[in-house]
């Protein structure tokens, strides 16, 4: 037996802290009903979690609504205060496109160097026109941009809003299955 009673002493305890803690293992794992709540109460908080993430992400995508709706109004500004240069951008496009179809042999031969001369006085008044048609349109692809930005902001926020309320109501309902389960007896 050669041990000192203070060494017996620390084993006592040491014994002891650890049949406390197993007894407290035991008991948690008696408590169905502490158990149960506990395992809502996580998948709450992480469902809670993920609805906040996923609200900050569409929030966060969505441009400014106000300058969307400025620049929208712009957009159709410039439409219609310039319809003609509109229209000659789209001419000199299809002016374009016909000059990239090949020449016929009877062509060539009946106009000849005629053609030549007019083909390359219509490709400057064609180039003209699509540098002014392509700011045209770049102007009003920029207006139609942000006026579709800001409708996907609005739509963003109500369909934030409702995935709140979806997991406020599986929170809910996950609360009165975990109820319904324990039953209500104390364990």
């Amino acid at each position: 037996m050669g041990q000192d009673p203070s060494e017996i002493r620390e084993n006592i305890e040491d014994t002891r802290q650890r049949m406390g803690e197993t007894v407290e293992a035991l008991s948690y794992k008696t408590d169905v009903r502490a158990r149960v709540g506990d395992a809502v109460t996580n998948k709450r908080d992480a469902l809670l979690d993920r609805k906040d993430q996923f609200v900050n992400r569409i929030v966060g995508a969505a441009p400014d609504p106000n300058q969307v709706q400025a620049n929208a109004r712009q957009a159709v500004s410039v439409a219609q205060e310039n319809p003609l240069g509109l229209g000659i951008g789209a001419i000199a496009l299809g002016f374009l496109a016909g000059m990239l179809v090949p020449t016929t042999a009877m062509e060539n031969e009946k106009i000849g160097p005629m053609a030549d001369q007019v083909k390359a006085q219509a490709a400057d008044t064609a180039q003209q026109a699509l540098e002014h048609g392509k700011q045209v349109a770049q102007d009003t692809l920029q207006a139609a941009s942000q006026t579709a930005q800001q409708s996907a902001q609005e739509h963003g926020q109500q369909l934030a809003e409702s995935a709140k309320q979806d997991a406020q109501s599986t929170a809910g309902s996950v609360k009165s299955t975990a109820s319904s389960t324990s039953g209500g007896t104390d364990f």
